[in-house]
């Protein structure tokens, strides 16, 4: 299947995509990439090295004609996020992604594709191995563990770098230039709660709610997506007393929307038919509400053997209000940007089980003052659970910079190439760009990349035509870099 993307245009991207794809490559375990991205590196002659937390740093010196030009920082991250469709049989760490062409898109048979960030990372490879690409003195930062916390860039050296450019190749939408992002911040909680012999004369069932779209917990945030937890938090407790929880699981990754989730639940036999209804109704509640953003809501019912513990029903009662009542998408708009949100936050994962309750969730602010109010927002539910309640992971987001000299260059070319004005905006997504800025300041950056849809889902694509117009556009910046 790669040998149809690797015959795709350009050339040196998808190239390199279809080699970078067949190594495996999570978040937290790049060490694989990171060799991968060495002997690239080496093999090209180029200067070549990484830096303590693992980013690979490769650089390349300015073509004839250009080493007046200012040396510029390509930067893309080389970890992926990992999620499969539960019917999917695939082992992240040890197969390479499965590819296809479908029309006018690369997609991934069952998995996310990787497009984030590996077209970024694939595009560099691509001008590192020209040999007929004019461009100024390029220094190319790969970093590491993005999509789990952006340890690379919160870790990074900045001896290694003395460029004053840095192009971010890590946005998703090719008539977008983005100019500034959102800080995020992690809130993890863990409840002990008691559990109870399971009632007598009850039938048990597995619920699965699935179906759903999922996505970007930034990008997606605003789109009306729904989320699986809260979905089956509100499915539980409408039913009313009359349901015993024995487990819940749902969601996964922190910095994805929950599409699917997962509960075992006991209702007295008396009460089995009630809860078919129940059921039938709740899917079409459901559906309704969530049409036309979702179109493959379900809500599945099978039979299992009883369980011998239940969530006893204080507890039970208590956690379910708590999944309903902490704050899920759209916090705040902003005021100072059309059609930016602001402030956000996703609830991630939820996990009932052997006497434990645990979730992850994921706020996200370009403002540190409405990050640090949503923060505390999701934590006062917890706290009112007395719950354990951890917050990890801050990082900043990045501040707009509407009078950028690389951005007045970038608008003028893309109007002039493409017969329109770019999209200049700020976005939702947690971009490195933040927090590189903290250990280079004074460094002029922009992100830009190609169309990609469905982020951090397994209905990740990437757009063909889109890849060649961001390549060209690329090539054109780096041929009008301005000069030191």
């Amino acid at each position: 299947m790669s040998n149809e993307v690797r015959a795709l245009e350009p050339k040196a991207i998808w190239e390199n995509f279809a080699n970078l794809n067949e190594v495996p490559r999570p978040s937290k375990k790049e060490e694989r990439v990171i060799q991968f991205m060495v002997d690239f590196g080496k093999s090209l002659g180029l200067e070549t090295a990484t830096d303590k937390i693992g980013n690979i740093i490769i650089k390349k010196p300015a073509t004839a004609g250009m080493e007046d030009r200012q040396t510029v920082i390509l930067q893309s991250h080389v970890d992926m996020v990992h999620q499969k469709n539960n019917d999917t049989d695939f082992d992240f760490d040890k197969e390479g992604i499965k590819m296809f062409v479908d029309g006018d898109w690369v997609k991934a048979k069952g998995t996310t594709l990787g497009a984030d960030n590996g077209i970024g990372v694939s595009s560099i490879m691509g001008l590192l191995a020209s040999s007929d690409i004019p461009h100024p003195a390029l220094e190319a930062m790969f970093t590491v563990d993005e999509e789990t916390g952006m340890t690379g860039a919160k870790e990074l050296d900045p001896s290694f770098y003395e460029g004053t450019i840095l192009l971010n190749l890590d946005t998703e939408d090719d008539e977008e230039i983005s100019i500034g992002c959102a800080g995020g911040i992690d809130t993890n909680t863990r409840y002990e709660y008691e559990q109870v012999e399971t009632a007598s004369d009850v039938s048990s069932f597995k619920i699965e709610i699935k179906g759903l779209k999922g996505g970007h917990s930034g990008m997606d945030i605003d789109s009306g997506r729904a989320n699986a937890n809260k979905l089956m938090g509100r499915f539980l407790i409408e039913f009313g007393g009359d349901l015993y929880l024995h487990e819940i699981e749902g969601g996964g990754l922190r910095n994805a929307i929950p599409r699917e989730a997962v509960a075992f639940i006991s209702v007295p036999t008396a009460k089995e038919n009630d809860f078919e209804a129940y059921l039938k109704e709740c899917e079409s509640t459901f559906i309704s509400e969530y049409t036309p953003v979702e179109t493959g809501i379900e809500i599945l019912c099978s039979t299992v053997d009883t369980p011998s513990k239940m969530v006893a029903q204080h507890d039970k009662n208590a956690m379910l209000r708590a999944i309903n009542a902490v704050h899920n998408g759209v916090f705040k708009m902003s005021l100072n940007f059309d059609n930016l949100v602001e402030t956000s936050s996703s609830l991630a994962q939820v996990i009932i089980k052997d006497g434990v309750f645990e979730s992850k969730s994921l706020q996200r602010s370009s403002v540190e003052s409405t990050k640090a109010d949503i923060a505390r927002t999701i934590r006062s539910v917890f706290d009112l659970l007395g719950a354990d309640v951890e917050q990890t992971g801050d990082y900043p987001g990045w501040e707009p910079n509407p009078d950028s000299a690389i951005l007045k260059t970038m608008r003028e070319m893309y109007e002039k190439r493409f017969n329109k004005k770019p999209n200049v905006m700020a976005c939702h997504a947690g971009l490195e760009c933040g927090i590189l800025g903290t250990h280079l300041p004074g460094v002029d950056m922009i992100s830009f990349g190609p169309n990609i849809r469905h982020p951090h889902s397994p209905d990740e694509k990437v757009q063909i035509s889109s890849v060649q117009k961001f390549w060209d556009f690329l090539l054109e910046i780096l041929k009008e870099t301005p000069k030191k």
